[in-house]
Formats: structure tokens, C-alpha cells, sequence
């Protein structure tokens, strides 16, 4: 734990112990916050403690306490007093079931998990990830742009746990639903401005405009900026977690008679971006014989050259085994995060842009149906440069070229509609419905080395972006003209659905409700691999299957303030191809049965509000992604990056225990603690890339053990209506997995956020007020890794047998951001 004292590791973990029972499900801090009026429950009673959160899991405003489903809530307060400005801002462990990771060291693609069920690699043209993420009710169907500036948030819903029923496949884990303040109709805004270290500015706009002809305008935009974080020498090239992200929405609400809304709204994006570094964390951590290149650059160890192959007992085995050794520029920086590369490579600008037009109807045909149209187009396209390992990845070689410069290029299209019909008839609540999606996903990507040594590793020189004579795999640039595509693929996917679920609440029992629920699923894909390695291919892929998932969920009223329930759910992983692979091979869908039961309570005249939950899943064919990269500096094909995609065999488990508590012990304070535990075990795997040997395999970006809390405390200010806020969180997380066949694990964390506010202070007399604000991100500035491979730690095997020592260096790795801290001040009018 060189990353944090054990002092800061004791105290996390008293405040659990204090805060956390044992299990759990939940609603985030974020429910105990005083709510806005959009926010808060219809007609809830005016009461001291704790306030009551509306959610839409159900597809209708309900109670978050009376709604049987684990769900986390986190307010504008929440993502204020933790600087919440994108999701990967809650990779932190926020809510502690949740998971959100880059996927490889880009922060222009997010893998995001619930519960265990978290993707290795669904960065691609026809595969999904296991948590779906919707934005009003719209699923986005790729990761790629999921790190885009968040417009005005009204809340983020956590929905744990299978959602096959209502929000469809690629659900099995969970969803993660971002709801958007809908406009007022009244004049009114606010205007926010900050600046940070790390030349960090950022700023937004909130501007509601009076109805009119029964129509509501609102305009909202956002910029956020912060310059590298690691330095790269090369002049004219950016340094490595650099950020600059702008976006615009403008919402329309037009209410041409009683019990008709027609919502209409278009969003744009750009994400400007460079990837965290990826650095050496060992040298030869195995040990192995450590070989001097002679004068004709051959390796060698003891004066013999090193890895012949020879024949021994009629097999092909490696002698004089021996690594390369390190050029003298390259530091090992071990658990230390760096600050500065040693050696400057090209680094341009990763560029997401994303764009959708969006529009919802509501019709109250009667008091007791609401029927609902949403409709939808959006878009990404993104232009992935990725340098992020220089020399910390590829061994030494005299005169050799290294740093793997990761190119990309997608782009993606996609319409959606849904039709719901949400009424209710006694004893009877109902949600019924009809969606349609379909997709369109392009990518071509490249992969050529930017930099090479000079012969004795003391020196290099920065390649040219372009390259004279016939562009090859070993002869490329990363200018137009210059570039070996590496692969291309195209794919296209149309789902239909029908579903429907009912609430069920006998009138002679009325504290007990049977919700039943099922949705069909008909899921269509196609897409053809069109090039790989710089030749016109023809592979492709076909993907036409039919699902149905159930859903029954028992729920009793013990109290009135306090809600048993049990429920069983099924939700399922569509099949894919993967891009990566050398023919575009196929592999099957995964499915998740899960059992849970929970409670949630609110106690003591509702100063405590306590959830818990305990879950079995099981799941079956679970999609597991085995890597090959060619680590022959000798090979024409070094570097090159192979990923199959298999189905394993039998069930894999996932158990766990969420609980959630809130404590408001005295009015202004509030504490909260959040704990999750989850345990996963998949079944050993064939290994394509080992003649098919069952291999160990393991679930990513879980920890067995990750918790939050933190503390609020508000008190009046003698001017107006104005207060002082303190805000402090601690989150921390296990080590675990970061690669699925690698038994490497990753650093164990522990985050404290914290935010001081003067709050509401009156501006003039027409009611405008303003919030002053410090506030920091990883305030100890902890350290720790959060992605680790020792692919490049041990030999490879060939073809013939025989290991091969070519491209064997060390351990690399990816930290954390470190603290960051800023003032903000922001106008309400």
C-alpha cells in the first residue's frame, strides 16, 4: 500500500464499520440531499429527515424507497460537491456496484460495469457491451464518445441488476440512465465558471426562456478543459491525459393541449483527447538472462548468440535463452506515477464528436393511460490517436522502431423508436411497449511505430509521418497516403422488441405487490471484415436470434417505512464477431439468471435510511476475449494486436451483498456509507491461441470489496437565505483484474474528494444569487494503478513450440489521475 498510509486506510475503514451493516443494495448520497422540485416525491408529506427521491426504473415516477429494483440515485448536488464533470469522473467508486474504466488507456471509450458484468472489449463494429447507458430514455449504442461533457443533469440512475424487461438487451448487469432537466417555462438559469491546476477551466450555461404559445425553450452549453498531466518532450506534441470537451443542447417542450407534450431536443459534442500513460512498472520481473547486443547487433549471452532454436527429443526448443536489455533513456518508475516522458513521441489529439436529435410525446388519454413516442437519432465518429506507451512497451533493438502509435477511425449511426403505454386500472399498474433500434458502425484502424533508436540505445530519432516507396506493415507512416490499414470492418444490427410488465396489489392485502414482467427480443446482424493486414478481404458475419426475459418481483409492505422484496430476472448479452481477429470470427450471446432479495427501510422517524441486497447470478456462455500481440522484432508483422472472442463453457458465478446507508443525525449533517461485495468465478476457457487449452480466465474491474462515504454539513449564513457547505468523501476499491486472462492484478485504492461552498448569496434584488466554491479531486493525491499487463513479462510460445524471449521487458501499467483542485463560482438568476 505504498499508494496511501494505513493511517487514511484505517480511518475508511472505521467509517465503514460504522456506516455499513454488512450487505447491501441502495441509493447513492445523492437521495439524501435536499431535492429540488423536480426532484422530489408528488405530494410527499413535509417532514424532518431524510428527503424522498423520484425514479423512472419502472418506466413511471415512482418512490426510489417503495420501488423494488437495487437502484443508486446521484443528484446535482452529488456531482457538485464531487466535480463530476463526465463519467469517467465516477471510475472514482462513487457508487461502489458501478464500475467505469478506460478501455485500454483511452479516455475516449469507456468499458462501464454493474455488478461483475463488465466488458473487456466491446470498442468495436459488432459487439455490446453488458450494461446499457440511455440518455432520456435513448440507449447509445456504441462506447466510443460515453466520455462527452454531461449537459444539465437532473439525476443518474444506477439500475443494478438485470433490466431485460424495460430497457432491453445488453442489460444484464444493469443500466445506467442519464435524465436531463426538462425546461421550466419560467425565465430563469444559472452561469458557471471555474479554474483549475493543470491550466484547468471550465464553464456552462443553464437558460430557460418564458412559455410562449404553449412552447418552453431551454439552452445548455458546457466547456471543460485541463492540460496534460504527463509531459511530453517532443515540441509540437501533446502530453498524456489532456482533455478538452464543449457541447451544446437546445430543448424544446410544446404543450399544444391538455395531456399532450411533445418534447423536442438536439445535442453536439466534441471531445478533444489524449490517452493516460502507460509506463514500465518493472524491468525483468522474472528474472530471466540479460543478453549485449555485438557489433553485428545480434543478442547474446556468455558470447553465444541467444535463442537458437535446436531439436530436442523431437521437439524444437529455445538455447541460450536471454532479453534484451534496456536502453539508458528508459525509466522505471515503478509504483511512482510519472510526470514527465523521458522520450518524446507523436501524440495528436484523439476526436470524439457526438450528435442527436431526440424527441418524446406524451398524450394523457385518460386520467389512468399515458400513452409515450420516443424517437431518436445519433451519431458518433472518432479519430483515435493513441501513443500512450513509447518506449515502455516494445523491447530495444539497435536501429529498431518502437512505440505502437494506435490509430482508429469509426464512425456510427443509429435511429431508435419506442412506443409505451403506461396506465393503471384498480388494483392494476401497467407499462406495455414496442422499440425498434438499428445501427450502422464503420472502423478502419492502423497501427505504425513512430519512433526508432539509434544502435547503441542512448539516442532516437522521431519518424516521419510519411514514407517513401510501397507502404507495408514494417514500411508506414500515419499521414493520408502513408498508412497501412491494419483491419476495416462494417456491421450493421436491427433489433425489435415487444414487452410488457404489471403490478399487481390485492385489495384485501394491499401492503403486498406481484409485478410480472417479459420482453421479446429479435435481434439481427450482419457486417463483413473487409481488410486485414493491408489486404481486401471478404469475411463475414451473420447474427439472427430470438429471446425471450422474464421477470417476477414479490414486494411486501412490512411498514410504512419499511419494504421487503424478492425477485427473479433474466437479461442477456447479444452475439457478435470480433473486428480484431484475423477472419472476423463469431461467438455467441451470454445470458444472466439472477435471484435477489432486498429490503429498504427509512428509520427513526426517517433520520436513518438503511437498503439492503443479496444476489446469486448465474451466467452462461459468458464472452471472453483472448489477446495475441507478435513481440518478434523480427517478425513483419511485429506488433500487430490479434484479439478471438470465445464463449465459456458452463456457468460462471457472481454473488453478492450491497447495502446503503444514510444517517441524518442532526438537521445540516449528513452521513452516508455504501459498501459492495462481489464475488465472480468463471469456468477455464479454450485458448485459441493455445492450441485450445483450457485457460484461466477472470472478470475485469471488480473488486471483491469497494466502499464509499462521506460526510455533508450545512449551516445558515447570517446574509439572506445564503449557507456554508463542507462536503468529503472517501472511496475505496480492491485490487483486482484488468485483462481476462492475465492473473495480474491491479492496485488497490482509496480516493477522497472535497468541496467547500458559499452557497446562495443574494446578487441583487431581483432574486439572483451566487455560489462560490474550492474544490479537489484526490485530495492526498494518491497513486495507484487501475490497469496492468504483464503480457510483456514472460516469453511467448511459436508456432514450432518453442518460447520466444524477443519480446519480453516488464510489467506496464496505467495510473490514476492526480489531485486536482479548482475554484468555481456560479449565477442563479
Amino acid at each position: 500500500m505504498s499508494y496511501t498510509s494505513r493511517a487514511r486506510l484505517r480511518l475508511l475503514t472505521g467509517i465503514a464499520a460504522l456506516a455499513l451493516p454488512f450487505a447491501a443494495q441502495a441509493e447513492t448520497p445523492a437521495a439524501t440531499t435536499t431535492a429540488d422540485p423536480a426532484t422530489s416525491a408528488p405530494d410527499a408529506p413535509e417532514a424532518q429527515g431524510l428527503t424522498e427521491v423520484v425514479v423512472t426504473a419502472t418506466r413511471r415516477e415512482t418512490n426510489l424507497q417503495k420501488t423494488p429494483i437495487a437502484i443508486s440515485v446521484i443528484d446535482p448536488v452529488i456531482i457538485k460537491d464531487r466535480h463530476v464533470q463526465s463519467l469517467l469522473d465516477l471510475g472514482d467508486g462513487a457508487i461502489p456496484s458501478l464500475r467505469v474504466a478506460t478501455f485500454e488507456a483511452r479516455q475516449s471509450a469507456l468499458t462501464i460495469g454493474i455488478r461483475g458484468i463488465v466488458p473487456f472489449d466491446q470498442n468495436q463494429t459488432a459487439r455490446d457491451g453488458g450494461v446499457g447507458v440511455y440518455v432520456d430514455g435513448v440507449y447509445l449504442g456504441r462506447s466510443q464518445g460515453l466520455n462527452a461533457a454531461l449537459f444539465d443533469v437532473a439525476r443518474i440512475e444506477v439500475l443494478r441488476g438485470p433490466q431485460g424487461t424495460l430497457f432491453g438487451r445488453n442489460t444484464e448487469g444493469g443500466a445506467l440512465s442519464i435524465v436531463t432537466a426538462a425546461p421550466t417555462g419560467k425565465f430563469g438559469g444559472t452561469l458557471t465558471a471555474g479554474y483549475g491546476n493543470y491550466g484547468a477551466y471550465n464553464g456552462q450555461f443553464h437558460v430557460n426562456l418564458p412559455e410562449f404559445a404553449n412552447i418552453s425553450l431551454k439552452f445548455d452549453g458546457v466547456s471543460q478543459h485541463q492540460d496534460a498531466t504527463v509531459r511530453n518532450p517532443l515540441p509540437g506534441s501533446y502530453g498524456w491525459n489532456y482533455y478538452n470537451r464543449v457541447g451544446g443542447r437546445a430543448t424544446a417542450l410544446w404543450k399544444p393541449a391538455p395531456g399532450l407534450s411533445v418534447t423536442l431536443a438536439y445535442d453536439q459534442a466534441k471531445d478533444e483527447n489524449t490517452p493516460f500513460y502507460s509506463q514500465l512498472v518493472n524491468y525483468n520481473p522474472n528474472r530471466y538472462n540479460v543478453g549485449a547486443y555485438n557489433s553485428a547487433n545480434v543478442l547474446t549471452f556468455n558470447g553465444a548468440a541467444c535463442n537458437v532454436k535446436a531439436s530436442k527429443d523431437n521437439t524444437t526448443v529455445t538455447t541460450n535463452p536471454c532479453i534484451a536489455p534496456l536502453s539508458p533513456l528508459v525509466k522505471v518508475a515503478g509504483g511512482r506515477r510519472m510526470t514527465a516522458a523521458e522520450i518524446g513521441v507523436p501524440q495528436q489529439l484523439s476526436v470524439d464528436q457526438t450528435h442527436g436529435l431526440f424527441s418524446t410525446v406524451k398524450w394523457e388519454v385518460a386520467p389512468s393511460l399515458e400513452l409515450r413516442s420516443i424517437t431518436a437519432w445519433r451519431g458518433v465518429s472518432t479519430d483515435q490517436w493513441d501513443n500512450s506507451g513509447g518506449p515502455h512497451r516494445t523491447v530495444f533493438q539497435p536501429n529498431g522502431k518502437f512505440s505502437r502509435y494506435s490509430l482508429s477511425w469509426m464512425n456510427q449511426h443509429q435511429f431508435s423508436q419506442e412506443f409505451q403505454a403506461v396506465g393503471s386500472v384498480p388494483q392494476l399498474d401497467y407499462t406495455a411497449g414496442l422499440y425498434y433500434f438499428a445501427e450502422k458502425a464503420e472502423e478502419t484502424a492502423a497501427t505504425p511505430t513512430s519512433n526508432q533508436w539509434n544502435a547503441n540505445g542512448t539516442g532516437y530519432t522521431v519518424l516521419s509521418p510519411i514514407v517513401t516507396g510501397t507502404v507495408s506493415s514494417g514500411n508506414q507512416g500515419w499521414a493520408v497516403g502513408s498508412r497501412f490499414l491494419q483491419r476495416g470492418s462494417r456491421a450493421t444490427a436491427h433489433s425489435y422488441a415487444a414487452f410488457a410488465q404489471a403490478t399487481f396489489t390485492p385489495e384485501a392485502v394491499d401492503a403486498f405487490h406481484l409485478t410480472v414482467g417479459g420482453r421479446y427480443t429479435k435481434d439481427k446482424r450482419n457486417g463483413t471484415l473487409f481488410l486485414v493486414q493491408g489486404k481486401a478481404t471478404n469475411f463475414p458475419f451473420t447474427f439472427d436470434k430470438g429471446r425471450f426475459d422474464p421477470m417476477v418481483t414479490a414486494a411486501f409492505d412490512a411498514t410504512d417505512t419499511i419494504h421487503l422484496f424478492a425477485k427473479y430476472a433474466t437479461g442477456y448479452r447479444a452475439g457478435g464477431a470480433n473486428s480484431r481477429s484475423q477472419t472476423f470470427a463469431p461467438f455467441g450471446s451470454e445470458v444472466v439468471k439472477s435471484y435477489e432479495v432486498g429490503s429498504k427501510m427509512d428509520l427513526f422517524d426517517r433520520h436513518v435510511r438503511l437498503n439492503l441486497a443479496g444476489y446469486i447470478m448465474d451466467r452462461t456462455g459468458t464472452q471472453i476475449d483472448f489477446d495475441n500481440v507478435d513481440t518478434n522484432p523480427n517478425s513483419p508483422t511485429y506488433g500487430n494486436h490479434t484479439e478471438e472472442t470465445r464463449n465459456a463453457p458452463g456457468k460462471s458465478k457472481i454473488r453478492g451483498l450491497e447495502a446503503d446507508l444514510t444517517v441524518n443525525p442532526v438537521e445540516g449533517l449528513t452521513l452516508t456509507g455504501s459498501y459492495a461485495y462481489t464475488y465472480t468465478d468463471v469456468p477455464a476457457t479454450p485458448n485459441p491461441f493455445k492450441n485450445n487449452a483450457l485457460t484461466k480466465v477472470f472478470v475485469v474491474f471488480t473488486p471483491r470489496n469497494a466502499a464509499s462515504a462521506s460526510l455533508d454539513y450545512e449551516l445558515p449564513v447570517a446574509i439572506g437565505e445564503a449557507k456554508a457547505r463542507f462536503h468529503l468523501d472517501g472511496n475505496y476499491s480492491d485490487a483486482m483484474y484488468s485483462f481476462q486472462n492475465e492473473p495480474v492484478k491491479t492496485d488497490s485504492s482509496f480516493i477522497v474528494n472535497g468541496r467547500l461552498a458559499l452557497a446562495d448569496l443574494p446578487l441583487n434584488d431581483g432574486g439572483a444569487k451566487v455560489t462560490l466554491s474550492l474544490w479537489v479531486r484526490n485530495l492526498f493525491d494518491e497513486a495507484h494503478i487501475y490497469r496492468r499487463s504483464a503480457a510483456n513479462s514472460s516469453p511467448s510460445v511459436n508456432n514450432d513450440g518453442s518460447l520466444n524471449y524477443g519480446g519480453v521487458l516488464g510489467d506496464y501499467a496505467n495510473f490514476n489521475p492526480p489531485r486536482t483542485i479548482g475554484l468555481e463560482g456560479a449565477i442563479k438568476f
